[in-house]
């Protein structure tokens, strides 16, 4: 049995200090998170998707707000393509998930939407030279500067923040 410590997106400290040659094998892990998203909901009934404790977000809700953040890690892209100096500030209340109503929206149109999503930003980002992926902009929230490959690495962890909390949400069926 393994314990699933829950640990508060927003209170993540990162280092931006990964090489390089690190660039492939992210996008690599950007680009299994569908996969790994429509493994982990395969088979679970609309009750156990969309069930709610409190204010959590459900199965489908975490699923449905990795669709919705693909428009920040693109427009944050631009950004740096762009050369500004402090990337796009993120809506740290996530209004566009509790206002999508998720749980109403068939499963199969959040994974497809998110895999297509997904596949258009990394079109994009596997076009990129080695002096792009090293472009530095200040992220708003961490007060701290990032490179581009960077943000391509807080992007897949936070694809694995909430893999792991539809993991937990899922043992508690």
């Amino acid at each position: 049995m393994s314990i699933i410590l829950e640990f508060p997106w927003f209170e993540r400290q990162f280092n931006f200090d990964l090489p390089a040659w690190m660039y492939p094998n992210i996008l690599e892990r950007l680009r299994g998170t569908p996969a790994r998203l429509e493994e982990l909901v395969a088979g679970l009934s609309p009750e156990i998707r969309t069930r709610r404790t409190g204010d959590e977000w459900s199965l489908q809700e975490n699923a449905g707000h990795l669709w919705d953040m693909e428009a920040l890690w693109v427009g944050r892209l631009d950004d740096f393509l762009n050369g500004v100096k402090t990337l796009r500030v993120a809506d740290l209340n996530n209004r566009k998930t509790y206002d999508a109503n998720h749980n109403a929206t068939p499963l199969e149109n959040i994974l497809s939407f998110f895999r297509r999503e997904r596949m258009n930003f990394l079109a994009r980002l596997d076009s990129l030279d080695a002096s792009t992926i090293l472009r530095t902009a200040l992220h708003p929230r961490l007060q701290q500067p990032m490179r581009l490959i960077d943000h391509v690495y807080f992007v897949a962890e936070h694809d694995d923040h909430h893999l792991a909390q539809i993991t937990r949400l899922k043992s508690a069926k």
